[in-house]
């Protein structure tokens, strides 16, 4: 069992649930910050930070603490947002909490960042942890800047780059992919054999809790994703097998798919679920990590959790 006490920022939402329950689990005294009072699972501690636009004096949150998990930021929202809010948010904020880290002492630093710090792609050749990073809009580029502010601190930092992250309460291309397997209709995506890597939210906090350990290598960032990449007809399939039912996919051509898509004024985000971005995570395999969660198996579980809700 893990010793120690961590501070936790970002717990609401749909990954941070997880994120609590395998911290404690796994024998960690936690402490979440939050923005305005709220509730708390039983012998979880609370420290009210305010709202991260604002500046904050971390000190009384960092009191000690061993170990600090950041995943508070501002989400990828689409066209539209200011670059600074991103730069203050997830870039400013996060150099902030990780400097009084530093300062008080705190043992290792995980950071969430995402793997749009590394590419803005979502069809294309796999993704090389070895690449010079490329992001293209202002989250991966915010997410990038707070990494190399990580990398300027006298801290054993980790950054952690999570793929398209599924599981209970997913929302967004996700949810609407599961509303398709529970259909009952036949579905004309069986051509849709592009590879995809996705992470089950499971995974992703298995990967938070051994960024904690030493056998996780500091001062560097890693892709977290499952280990094998799944096409659109696969996870389809995948979903409608753990519903106790047949693929029930047509074998309609992808570039067909693709056309359609272009002339509806929907060809990126068909592309967003149905291309092919592939990011093995590699430096995390090459360490020891283990994930728990099989992707198809995580899938079929998705969807029978949906439908038992």
């Amino acid at each position: 069992m893990a010793d120690g006490r961590i501070l936790l920022t970002g717990a609401s939402g749909f990954v941070g649930p997880h994120v609590v329950a395998a911290l404690l689990r796994a024998g960690y005294r936690l402490r979440l910050a939050q923005r305005r009072p709220g509730a708390a699972p039983e012998g979880v501690e609370t420290v009210v930070t305010g709202d991260l636009s604002a500046p904050a004096d971390w000190t009384a949150a960092l009191a000690g603490v061993d170990h600090l998990v950041h995943m508070a930021g501002l989400a990828h929202a689409g066209p539209g947002l200011d670059e600074a809010l991103y730069r203050r948010i997830n870039t400013q904020v996060t150099l902030e909490l990780a400097g009084a880290a530093a300062s008080a002492g705190v043992k290792r630093f995980v950071y969430l960042s995402s793997i749009k710090a590394l590419s803005g792609g979502f069809d294309g050749p796999p993704l090389s942890e070895d690449a010079e990073p490329a992001p293209a809009d202002p989250y991966g580029r915010s997410k990038l800047a707070a990494e190399h502010g990580l990398g300027r601190l006298d801290l054993d930092w980790v950054a952690l780059r999570p793929v398209l992250v599924y599981g209970p309460g997913v929302k967004a291309n996700m949810a609407a992919l599961l509303r398709l397997a529970r259909s009952p209709l036949p579905l004309p995506l069986g051509g849709l054999k592009a590879p995809r890597s996705l992470l089950a939210v499971e995974n992703l906090a298995d990967a938070i809790l051994f960024g904690l350990t030493p056998a996780c290598p500091a001062r560097q960032a890693y892709t977290v994703s499952d280990p094998e990449p799944i096409s659109v007809a696969g996870m389809l399939a995948a979903m409608r097998a753990g519903l106790g039912r047949s693929p029930g996919l047509l074998p309609v051509p992808e570039r067909l798919l693709r056309a359609m898509a272009r002339l509806a004024g929907r060809e990126e985000t068909f592309l967003k679920l149905a291309g092919s971005l592939v990011a093995r995570p590699g430096r995390l395999l090459s360490a020891g990590w283990r994930p728990p969660a099989e992707t198809k198996a995580a899938l079929a579980e998705l969807a029978r959790s949906a439908r038992d809700g």
